[in-house]
């Protein structure tokens, strides 16, 4: 059981009573109705790959994976959509719909062992969100499995439905404490003919967050533009020697339909720019990036954060990370979806300690509350669990905390799905 009661984070679990390894929406609904009998906790589990500590378990509960339901159900091109069970790999129905001519949008960096409904539980985003949206905006309808075992099926097959409350966009980043998401009708777009894809190293990361508000000011409607600095890349070089020139302490990735010129222009204070000519030299600059997470992990241990600000305040959001690692004198590794704003500083601390030192926690806060005072989020696609848990109140306020505890009352009135997370 103990592969099973922790995600990806470095949270102690609980002592699960035991695992269900569900492989229909029967066996949900009988776990759930068993369950709600005995008032055992349950806790919702995709492939683990969270980062906030949302799948951890709780002492005396059952963990409900959902790994083994893995069908896609249905494919239709004519309408553009397709109708998934929650344990099949994003990177899968991504590669199921290219078929067609077709590709689901979204895209986070675990795209390859990450799957659709942990993407939904915690409205995941990814490199291409700067144009195509969270998961939420590829979703239209759900299957779910409420606390009690009724099956509830909310939106639609259609692109446009307007009947009743939102209810699909309510479970989606409800991180498994109202339902457990047993399939989704996810909307698929037509995937682009041919992409362009720019590399850019600058000496400044404040120099590349402001090209970053160049490209995008100007109009050139990127569907990749992501931000790394020089922490992030010397992990990458030292693991795979991608030939990381001393002066550089950023790099900029950007890809767009068509051509990649005027992007390439917009990087003018970049000490080097390269534009990708075939898509294998396209593939290999985005494989940088996908790289960043597991190069930092080779580091230390982790604490993943991904505040979310508006893009005309990114530059002193990454420079305010950057007063804080010097201040604190600790690590943060910072790669950024910065085309939205979204940026993940990574805190990198010693392996062997149950919990990040005091020096994290507090060089954690200050970044938590500097991007509250630009006017944005504490987390764009990670989720609360139990990481965040703590600073939730500072964001949302109590009205919105009353209200967040009457929606959670009305779907779980006995408190079993995934307690303890979130809210």
């Amino acid at each position: 059981m103990d592969s099973y009661a922790r995600d990806r984070t470095f949270v102690p679990p609980g002592r699960p009573l035991g695992v269900v390894l569900a492989q229909s929406r029967d066996d949900v609904v009988a776990t759930m109705r068993w369950a709600s009998e005995h008032r055992v906790p349950v806790v919702p589990r995709g492939a683990g790959t969270g980062l906030a500590g949302g799948a951890t378990a709780v002492d005396g509960c059952v963990v409900l994976s959902l790994a083994r339901m893995t069908a896609i159900r249905e494919l239709s091109p004519q309408d553009e959509i397709a109708v998934v069970e929650p344990g099949v790999i994003t990177a899968d129905l991504d590669r199921a719909a290219r078929e067609h001519g077709l590709m689901y949008a979204p895209d986070p960096s675990s795209y390859e062992i990450s799957t659709i409904g942990g993407n939904l539980a915690t409205n995941a985003g990814g490199l291409r969100c700067v144009k195509y949206g969270v998961t939420r905006d590829s979703t239209l309808g759900l299957e779910v499995v409420l606390a009690d075992g009724r099956v509830l099926n909310t939106g639609q097959r259609t692109m446009k439905g307007v009947t009743g409350y939102d209810l699909t966009g309510l479970f989606v980043g409800s991180e498994g404490t109202l339902g457990v998401i047993t399939a989704a009708t996810v909307r698929l777009r037509r995937a682009p003919r041919e992409m362009a894809t720019v590399a850019a190293e600058f000496t400044s990361l404040r120099d590349a967050a402001a090209a970053v508000s160049a490209i995008v000011a100007a109009g050139c409607q990127p569907s990749m533009l992501e931000l790394m600095d020089r922490t992030t890349l010397q992990a990458i070089d030292e693991w795979k020697n991608i030939g990381l020139e001393p002066s550089t302490r950023a790099m900029l990735i950007a890809q767009a339909e068509g051509s990649a010129d005027e992007m390439a222009a917009l990087c003018g204070a970049a000490s080097f720019v390269a534009v990708s000519s075939t898509p294998e030299e396209a593939a290999e600059l985005i494989g940088i990036r996908r790289l960043a997470y597991q190069a930092k992990e080779r580091l230390g241990q982790c604490l993943v954060e991904d505040v979310c600000v508006p893009r005309s305040v990114l530059p002193e959001m990454i420079t305010t990370i950057e007063e804080v690692a010097a201040r604190h004198g600790v690590m943060i590794a910072t790669v950024a979806h910065a085309g939205d704003g979204n940026v993940h500083p990574v805190f990198v601390f010693d392996r062997g300690l149950a919990e990040p030192p005091e020096e994290v926690w507090t060089a954690a806060d200050e970044v938590f509350r500097a991007a509250l005072d630009l006017g944005g989020t504490l987390t764009g696609e990670h989720g609360v669990g139990l990481l965040k848990k703590r600073w939730l109140g500072l964001e949302t306020g109590p009205v919105a905390a009353e209200l967040h505890q009457g929606i959670k009352q009305v779907f779980d009135p006995l408190n079993i799905l995934n307690p303890g997370k979130a809210i």
